[in-house]
């Protein structure tokens, strides 16, 4: 098994995207997918509504997508060609709660992708991807706590040369990572399943032969 989280600095970046271009481009590693939400207060774990709810019931959410065609992420991955699609939502702050659950589903599965940066509070995964936009100036502390860890940055709209808009973020952090430019709409380049594809069969294969 082989396990890739795919993170970013802000909302609407093309996290999604990446994700979804990945399962599409590697299908022989039989994905199953997580779209992971941490809602604020006020929000409701069951649908992202508002709602004032505080019981133990909201705190945590997962679900398994069955449609393809309702336009959510979770949505896209299993048109995208997963095998399984979950989306969990949990509270800001306790996704801690969900990670028994996380973890039973991830040894379920053949290999595992997931959106989100906090997950990497709880697991190593194999391969982080970080997405960057250097024209967007939020930067997520979980984004920032991870960056050094990223196995690749994923560089949106690299072709513009933007200076980025980022404070207080050294490019140290990810001096010497390989980079991929990667623009919209697909926010995926041949290159780039080449080299998660490459680098995911090297433990696969290690794992096999008993070296890792």
């Amino acid at each position: 098994m082989a396990v890739v989280v795919v993170g970013g600095h802000s909302r609407n970046i093309g996290k999604t995207s990446v994700v979804a271009g990945l399962i599409a481009r590697l299908p022989e590693f039989h994905w199953t997918a997580f779209k992971i939400t941490q809602y604020g207060h006020g929000f409701c774990t069951a649908d992202g509504a508002p709602c004032d709810c505080q019981t133990d019931d909201h705190t945590i959410a997962i679900s398994q997508e069955r449609d393809p065609f309702t336009g959510t992420d979770s949505a896209r991955f299993l048109a995208a060609g997963a095998v399984r699609s979950l989306w969990v939502r949990t509270r800001q702050g306790m996704l801690a709660e969900a990670m028994p659950r996380i973890r039973k589903e991830i040894a379920a599965s053949e290999n595992v992708i997931l959106e989100s940066n906090s997950i990497l509070q709880f697991l190593r995964p194999d391969l982080y991807l970080t997405v960057l936009d250097p024209a967007t100036a939020d930067f997520k502390d979980s984004a920032r706590l991870f960056l050094d860890r990223a196995g690749a940055v994923l560089l949106r709209d690299a072709g513009r040369k933007l200076t980025p808009q980022w404070k207080g973020v050294s490019a140290r952090l990810f001096s010497g990572k390989p980079v991929f430019a990667i623009e919209p709409p697909e926010y995926m380049t041949a290159a780039l399943a080449h080299f998660v594809g490459d680098r995911l069969r090297h433990f696969i294969d290690s794992r096999t032969a008993g070296v890792i």
